[in-house]
């Protein structure tokens, strides 16, 4: 990944305020219900977030691809705070294969929704029609990667007509496998350099150091409880809004 340092560029802000896995029990401010998601996305609004990154639950409060739940809370985001993008997950989260993730985008005909691309390499002979059906309904895709391996898999893709012209945004998720799943500003350097738009999100204490080296090469940054739930001495963030405004502030650095 290249280290020249952009003058001029400032960063795109995505929260992830919840993921699939954390619940109340993991911190009482992580978004779980239609109202919290809702009411979060509205002080990260406010706190400098640019979008959204959606995941809903069921009942139960477990990760959910159900396209009803998908609707209600985007018709909720946008009544609350429509200037905010919304970018759904399709994540599989050891639950949901292929066949369900391309019925969701059927369905949801989202604006923007991220997809794995080892998650969909499950199920080759889909790709194709899950990257042409959002071709052909405007679905902006960013192709999740972990690795470079990744990273190579997608420009094959590429490469063969199945990922279509046009989707090239990429999330670089740093230390996904590390041990204690504990993100380091180096881990950046594992993914190569390309000119296609690049986002990153990072794991752990060290989440805003991560992203800060993102920004300062010309990434933008995914934030939130997804992803980290303390700042860099180990204390808990009081909620996503909290760790938005502090990461902005280090975004912006030391004002004139």
């Amino acid at each position: 990944m290249s280290k020249t340092l952009p003058q001029s560029h400032t960063p795109y802000v995505l929260v992830a305020p919840n993921g699939a896995r954390r619940g109340h029990a993991d911190h009482i401010q992580l978004p779980v219900s239609v109202q919290e998601i809702v009411s979060t996305a509205q002080s990260c609004f406010l706190a400098g977030a640019d979008g959204i990154h959606l995941h809903v639950r069921d009942d139960q409060g477990q990760h959910s691809l159900d396209a009803g739940r998908y609707l209600e809370t985007m018709s909720e985001l946008r009544r609350a705070v429509p200037e905010m993008d919304i970018q759904i997950t399709t994540e599989a989260a050891g639950i949901f294969d292929v066949p369900a993730q391309l019925h969701c985008l059927q369905q949801v005909t989202p604006n923007w929704a991220s997809i794995s691309v080892r998650e969909i390499a499950r199920a080759p002979d889909l790709a194709d029609n899950v990257y042409g059906l959002c071709a052909e309904q405007g679905t902006r895709v960013q192709h999740i990667l972990y690795d470079d391996s990744d990273a190579a898999f997608l420009a094959d893709w590429q490469a063969r007509g199945i990922v279509r012209d046009g989707q090239t945004d990429r999330l670089l998720v740093l230390g996904r496998y590390t041990s204690g799943q504990e993100s380091a500003p180096e881990d950046l350097d594992h993914f190569r350099q390309t000119h296609s738009s690049w986002m990153v999100c990072a794991f752990g204490k060290r989440e805003h150091a991560c992203l800060k080296t993102a920004a300062d090469r010309g990434g933008d940054v995914r934030v939130g409880f997804e992803n980290s739930l303390t700042n860099q001495d180990g204390s808990a963030w009081a909620n996503n809004a909290a760790s938005v405004s502090a990461l902005v502030a280090v975004l912006k650095g030391p004002q004139q």
